[in-house]
């Protein structure tokens, strides 16, 4: 195989976007820019789990910082006062509310594209992971309450309710020749409980509604919709659009991530244009272009590459296309802002022993380490049994099981849901750092439970059977 083969494999391989790595191959050649440092880049950063490595990486940093002689210095730093134009926020709530408004984006355009062309899409391979989600949502959130009734700290029952998708995803991928089937089915769980997660913080974790505020976000909504409904396709209009109802979102006290999840459901998530479409019209068009060029007919020929441009276009969908310009700068530059400015925690002399006696932590402690599997699993099994959901083929109870455990990594939705929930700080703190100590305890026990499920699954029986002793051959056998 030829270095470019190599190289063009290798990045496949590597995931990087085949659109974006097509653009890149035409450069290759004449770029030493792009040779030997954007391709480079685009490799590493398409590394499965590496997102999640620089997300644990900047919560470590915060934990560090927070908790050095420079401690002042950190959260000094998230309240600083940041104006831009007329509205004036602190960093972490421009982090909070706004940043963390693209990655809901984000979540937004990935649900509506589930629901209309995948797993969502059909019912009956959605059921089952849907169920789960739906339990493991209910039951750590009940127990959070059972654990917190009558106490101060019982608004934050819908903490333990959120699974962290790249957290439990690059655990499972750390674990080798995991069916695609279980891959299908802890993505669909997680997508699933993001919109619980985001009904969740819309109804019950935003403050009081200014009307007036609404109604103008209302507006700028139908603008939106009535400009997509004409084809209106300027990204700049729609832009000032969005900015202009995150802000009265914002103002109107439903919480202004939501903003982001609305925006994303607007999103196209079909393409004008077919592949097979485009195959036909380009191959008339490519014949068009030689014959004008054979003729010298300079202007034709452009003409022809005009609409090349706009079909080429049309082959994507702007879901697709925004997901592509958007998905690296959320995953290596928002969250780990997000987990910077939210997950340092300052543990005084008798933090520790007051951790140990906070029916908080214990509440999210027991919620996503206990609650989550148990939910997920037992709604699973309670669907199958009534004949609403199937497993899939090659897929064990073992294995959900240990799903079930990677869901209880709760990380960045549960550490947002922590600060809307509690303005005491010190409840705060032992929401954040039991999020943190639940996370790390479901990720290792779903680990190492979804590592010993598949070692049984390979070893020839289900891991739903327990191996039985050999039986001796009978005489005539032997």
């Amino acid at each position: 195989m030829s270095g470019w083969l190599v190289t063009e494999a290798a990045a496949l391989y590597m995931g990087i976007p085949p659109r974006t790595y097509g653009a890149l191959q035409v450069k290759l050649r004449e770029s030493l820019v792009t040779r030997a440092l954007v391709l480079p880049i685009q490799q590493f950063i398409h590394i499965q789990g590496i997102s999640s490595i620089f997300l644990l990486a900047a919560a470590v940093i915060a934990l560090v910082w927070a908790n050095s002689p420079w401690h002042d210095s950190y959260h000094h730093v998230w309240e600083m006062e940041l104006q831009l134009s007329r509205l004036q926020l602190p960093v972490h709530a421009w982090i909070n509310d706004a940043l963390m408004a693209i990655f809901f984006f984000l979540v937004g355009m990935e649900i509506k594209h589930e629901i209309v062309h995948g797993e969502l899409a059909d019912i009956r391979r959605a059921a089952l992971p849907v169920f789960g989600a739906l339990g493991g949502m209910i039951v750590p959130a009940l127990l959070f309450a059972v654990v917190n009734r009558g106490q101060p700290g019982q608004h934050g029952w819908g903490i333990p309710m959120a699974t962290d998708i790249a957290f439990s995803l690059g655990v499972l991928g750390m674990v080798k020749g995991i069916p695609s089937d279980l891959k299908v089915f802890l993505l669909t769980l997680a997508i699933a409980d993001d919109i619980g997660a985001i009904i969740v913080i819309a109804v019950f974790y935003s403050g009081s509604l200014d009307r007036g505020a609404l109604l103008v976000g209302i507006v700028i909504l139908a603008v939106i919709a009535l400009l997509l409904k004409l084809g209106i396709s300027r990204p700049v209009t729609y832009f000032v659009l969005g900015v202009g109802f995150w802000i009265a979102i914002l103002r109107s006290g439903v919480h202004a991530t939501i903003a982001g999840v609305i925006l994303g459901f607007l999103v196209p998530t079909t393409a004008p244009l077919s592949l097979e479409q485009f195959q036909n019209m380009a191959t008339d068009m490519a014949r068009r272009f030689r014959d004008a060029m054979a003729k010298g007919d300079e202007r034709t020929a452009k003409s022809v590459l005009g609409r090349f441009d706009a079909l080429l276009n049309n082959t994507e969908s702007a879901a697709e296309r925004l997901t592509r310009l958007l998905n690296d700068w959320v995953s290596f530059l928002v969250l780990p802002l997000f987990a910077l400015a939210n997950a340092g925690v300052t543990f005084s002399g008798g933090a520790w022993g007051e951790l140990l006696t906070s029916r908080i932590a214990w509440g999210i402690v027991v919620g996503l380490v206990v609650g989550k599997p148990l939910g997920i699993v037992g709604c699973a099994k309670l669907a199958q049994i009534v004949g609403l959901a199937r497993v899939p083929e090659g897929v064990s109870w073992k294995q959900l099981t240990a799903v079930g455990l990677l869901a209880g990594i709760g990380f960045t939705v549960s550490i947002f849901i922590s600060s809307l929930a509690f303005d005491d700080p010190a409840h705060l703190m032992e929401a954040k750092t039991a999020v943190l100590a639940a996370s790390v305890v479901a990720g290792v026990l779903g680990y190492l439970a979804l590592r010993d499920a598949n070692s049984r699954q390979k070893s020839g029986f289900t891991a739903d059977q327990e191996p039985q002793s050999p039986v001796p051959p009978t005489a005539k056998e032997a």
